[in-house]
């Protein structure tokens, strides 16, 4: 039973110090890159919509890698581009169309009863899905971004490990006193 208390025991500090690390990467990336936060080469998009849905849930993330070179899409590739308005969109490419040199994609999201209004032109590809997505974080990076957020990402999994440690060193003492306890009752 000891044992497995302390494999439960590293295995929960071990999850909040993992936690406590990733959220302060994720509150710092996000501040540095003035947006959404990046690993190794890959963007984290946060899904605002469902015209994607099935294949990404609104609230979800998706890493996507950006291009040097749009103009190797394919039928089918799912995209992240800039509409009109300076917003990002992330659909799937339901056509390539090539005049000259000029490369144009139809595009459409998975749930949309209707293409997309205007192609996409290569200069406004911005990434690539990568085939990642981690459903429902995107409200967590989301709220990161704010104030009331950052400190709230960053300040709770550093309380909770501390308390955790606390309460450890806590039972750690108890058990030491205990143990003096019954040493010194056999002594007598």
């Amino acid at each position: 039973m000891k044992i497995v208390k302390k494999i439960l025991s590293t295995l929960i500090t071990v999850i909040l110090s993992i936690t406590l690390i990733f959220m302060i990467f994720v509150v710092i990336s996000s501040k540095a890159s003035g947006g959404e936060p990046s690993i190794l080469g890959y963007q984290l998009k946060t899904v605002l919509s469902g015209s994607m849905e099935p294949t990404f849930k609104t609230g979800s993330i998706i890493a996507v890698k950006p291009l040097e070179n749009p103009g190797n899409l394919k039928k089918d590739d799912i995209i992240t581009f800039i509409e009109s308005d300076e917003k990002l969109i992330t659909h799937r490419i339901i056509d390539v169309n090539k005049a000259g040199d000029q490369i144009t994609y139809v595009t459409k999201g998975d749930n949309n009863n209707a293409k997309d209004l205007d192609p996409v032109l290569t200069q406004n590809v911005v990434a690539k899905y990568s085939g990642f997505t981690i459903p429902y974080v995107g409200y967590l990076i989301d709220y990161s971004k704010s104030k009331n957020g950052m400190a709230l990402l960053l300040i709770l999994p550093g309380i909770l490990l501390l308390s955790y440690s606390g309460i450890s060193i806590y039972k750690a003492i108890k058990e030491l006193d205990k143990g003096k306890g019954n040493d010194a009752q056999g002594t007598i």
